[in-house]
């Protein structure tokens, strides 16, 4: 293993961490609304950054990593076909947008992503308990992913631009 291999596997092995810490975090944060489904979901702010700085490989090993580990770690191991089920349709939305709008407009790639990942965990919701009738949470599901995706892809955006400056500045 090269010096740039290993250093990059260690990066890797941080933002998987940092995501997990983030996803653990957020799993004892009570949310107020009373509906199965609904989270901010602020590891996909890992997601988005590593998308826009990393690969697509790079980004969908540590989302596996994050809900793998998570799911084991929050001890919801029926959560795991749901988190997989959205993590994935989200990350294939989120990377082709971000292909399209060339890395930029993350808010709103982000917001993609989390409908995309409401649309998901949905769909594994019929399948799970054989009833179409989840999809009456779709609307609600939906409307806070707005919200939340809008937040994650603003936080995203920012880290990004801040650490383009941080280089720029580091290199003068």
């Amino acid at each position: 293993m090269t010096h740039k291999s290993i250093k990059h596997l260690i990066t890797l092995a941080m933002f998987t961490t940092i995501a997990l810490v983030i996803f653990v975090i957020e799993a004892q944060i009570p949310i107020p609304i009373p509906i199965p489904g609904v989270k901010l979901g602020l590891a996909n702010v890992i997601t988005l950054i590593i998308l826009v700085k990393y690969s697509a490989k790079d980004a969908l090993i540590v989302l596996f990593m994050r809900i793998f580990l998570g799911t084991l770690f929050t001890g919801q191991i029926v959560s795991f076909f749901y988190s997989v089920s959205g993590g994935l349709l989200c990350f294939i939305g989120m990377l082709l947008l971000i292909h399209l709008l060339n890395k930029k407009n993350l808010w709103f790639v982000s917001i993609i992503g989390a409908l995309l990942h409401n649309i998901g965990q949905t769909i594994a919701a019929i399948i799970v308990m054989q009833s179409v009738q989840v999809v009456y949470y779709l609307p609600f599901l939906a409307l806070s992913g707005c919200i939340s995706g809008l937040f994650t892809g603003l936080v995203a955006e920012s880290i990004v631009k801040h650490e383009k400056k941080a280089n720029n500045n580091s290199k003068k």
